[in-house]
């Protein structure tokens, strides 16, 4: 290569180097990254996610970052953190117990990160596709390893489950095939009737894997509301009496042929009836009894909490002499109402409640984005009496990234709008 050719080159680096665009396309590359990689690996999103911060530092316009922070939905998330991190000072747990509390709780800081970039950024579909993508090849997986188990990626992985666990993979199928009921609607109306039956084909293919190969219970509760709610707000009253209809005879159908959706649906009455007359340790008979016992911690410290990290304490002293289910000793009661009020009383449970209530009023528009935030809100609201999902990995990034992401999309939306207009307004 000649002198002038180097020359040019390096002048052409230190321009892109130097060129806005550039960085922000960069950080819409390792956004994509995050949302694929979130299915498949937690070492990988942390990666991902780390170089997203980097990618945006050095062009960030921190005055119009630090005036985003004052909207709600974005402080919300940051006071939830700054419960957990002032927590620490009232907890009598170990330093290393409250510090691991405290992590969980920290994603939600990269939320108004992702919303205040995809407010600017028009990518912001290409990372929820990215999601999608990376979901289909999961379930792809997920039909192989049910086949040959030697296959899964994780050893030891439930049927069906190539990699981390069944719940995790639930909760992705089941948003996935929810999500999907917008794009297939409007379609259809629009008459591009082709691409709408790909597209449900897809999204059955889902619902299909959940209810022959493996389903959480968490899904099989929380998936019909989500789609209960998609019919009021976009069907007729028509078509949802035949969709019902059909959904009614389909899952007779799936009821009859698949013995996993039976052994799951039984397994509720099978737990409860086991505990109750064994005083077993089945999963729905301990989460009573964690509920009952976080019923009783609660009213020790009301107003503030325990502290950050004080659960697996709690739970540790109410064991003292007992057996059997009430002599678990656990860090998460599987309700993330308990778990805030537990830790941080009624001033972090009105902080989570706002948060969600907030994040729903976010997307009551009539377009994609809104309706992908929507079902992303709902599922975590639903899944949450189950679980503290805002607190777990996948579940909780699912979150971060569906409300990040959805919501700067539908505030850009609203700002073009907003522009179209004054333009007309001023031409008129």
């Amino acid at each position: 290569m000649s002198a002038l050719a180097k020359q040019s080159a390096r002048a052409s680096l230190w321009r892109s180097w130097r060129d806005p665009a550039t960085w922000s396309t960069t950080s819409d590359v390792f956004a994509i990254l995050v949302a694929a990689s979130l299915p498949w690996s937690t070492t990988l999103v942390a990666i991902f996610a780390s170089a997203f911060l980097v990618s945006l530092a050095p062009f960030l316009d921190f005055k119009a970052f630090l005036q985003s922070l004052k909207r709600p939905m974005c402080s919300l998330p940051i006071a939830l953190f700054t419960l957990a991190l002032a927590g620490t000072l009232w907890s009598d747990a170990s330093w290393n117990e409250r510090l691991y509390a405290v992590g969980p709780t920290a994603k939600l800081l990269m939320l108004p990160v992702l919303l205040y970039h995809f407010e600017r950024s028009a990518r912001g579909m290409y990372v929820l596709i990215g999601f999608l993508v990376s979901c289909v090849v999961l379930m792809l997986m997920s039909w192989i390893v049910a086949f040959d188990p030697r296959l899964a990626l994780k050893p030891g992985a439930a049927f069906g489950v190539p990699v981390k666990n069944y719940i995790d993979q639930s909760q992705e199928f089941a948003l996935c095939a929810v999500v999907l009921a917008y794009p297939v609607v409007t379609l259809w109306r629009a008459h591009q009737k082709k691409l709408a039956a790909l597209l449900l084909a897809l999204s059955l293919s889902f619902v299909i894997n959940m209810l022959f190969v493996n389903v959480s219970r968490t899904a099989l509760v929380t998936m019909p509301v989500m789609l209960a709610v998609f019919a009021i707000l976009h069907l007729k009253l028509r078509s949802i009496v035949l969709i019902a209809c059909a959904a009614a005879v389909l899952g007779g159908l799936a009821w009859m042929t698949s013995p996993k959706l039976r052994a799951t649906a039984q397994k509720f009455s099978g737990d409860y009836e086991f505990f109750g007359e064994q005083n077993g340790s089945a999963s729905v008979g301990l989460r009573l009894v964690f509920w009952q016992k976080s019923l009783r911690f609660i009213p020790q410290a009301p107003v503030f909490g325990h502290g950050t990290g004080s659960i697996r304490g709690l739970f540790e002293e109410a064991a003292v002499g007992k057996v059997g289910p009430a002599a678990e000793v656990i860090a998460n009661p599987h309700n993330q109402t308990l778990n805030v009020a537990i830790q941080w009383g009624a001033i972090g449970v009105v902080v989570l409640y706002a948060m969600w209530v907030i994040h729903l009023l976010v997307f009551r528009g009539d377009d994609l984005a809104s309706w992908i935030g929507l079902m992303v809100v709902l599922q975590n609201i639903f899944t949450s009496l189950f679980n503290s999902h805002i607190f777990d990995f996948n579940e909780g990034w699912m979150y971060v990234l569906g409300v990040g992401i959805a919501a700067g999309m539908v505030l850009a939306n609203s700002s073009r709008k907003a522009e179209i207009g004054i333009r007309n307004s001023v031409t008129a």
